[in-house]
């Protein structure tokens, strides 16, 4: 007899990964990618000289946030002023990169957040372009690098 899924319940499967939304400062914008939403802990080695055992104890030290990566097809006559990510880049100088908060969150298929990651203090840090091919037949991909100094996860 067939498994009819009768007995399984709607949050019983993963969630998909296509449908998302990115607030950068206020702005709503979209993107086809978003990769980098990590952090690991550095872990500290410390033995005291009077331990009986030949081993170092280890225990979290800093925490590293790895840059968030955004990635977009480039549209023309589309979207007015589609350097918006030059625009971001060129005004992040020393010391004077306007921080603000970047929220991405992944929604279910009634356009309701499920998970959400915010980044806080976050400043544009490399901009790349499209590679360009004359052979090639792929679309036009520009991506944006995002600095920032610490990333909370929490539900819809």
């Amino acid at each position: 007899m067939a498994d009819d899924d009768s007995k399984q319940g709607s949050n019983d499967w993963p969630l998909p990964k296509f449908c998302f939304e990115l607030n950068w400062g206020g702005e709503v914008m979209s993107f086809q990618e978003v990769s980098g939403l990590d952090v690991a802990t550095h872990p500290l080695e410390y033995r005291a000289g009077d331990s009986k055992t030949f081993s170092v104890v280890k225990m979290p030290g800093i925490r590293k946030y790895s840059n968030v990566t955004l990635r977009k097809g480039v549209f023309k006559g589309v979207f007015k002023g589609d350097a918006k990510f030059w625009d971001r880049f060129v005004q992040s100088r020393l010391n004077d990169a306007q921080r603000v908060s970047v929220t991405i969150r992944l929604l279910d298929e009634a356009g309701k957040a499920t998970m959400v990651w915010t980044m806080v203090n976050a400043w544009p840090a490399k901009v790349n372009g499209t590679d360009l091919k004359a052979s090639g037949d792929e679309v036009a991909i520009e991506s944006i690098e995002i600095a920032h100094e610490g990333i909370t996860i929490g539900n819809g």
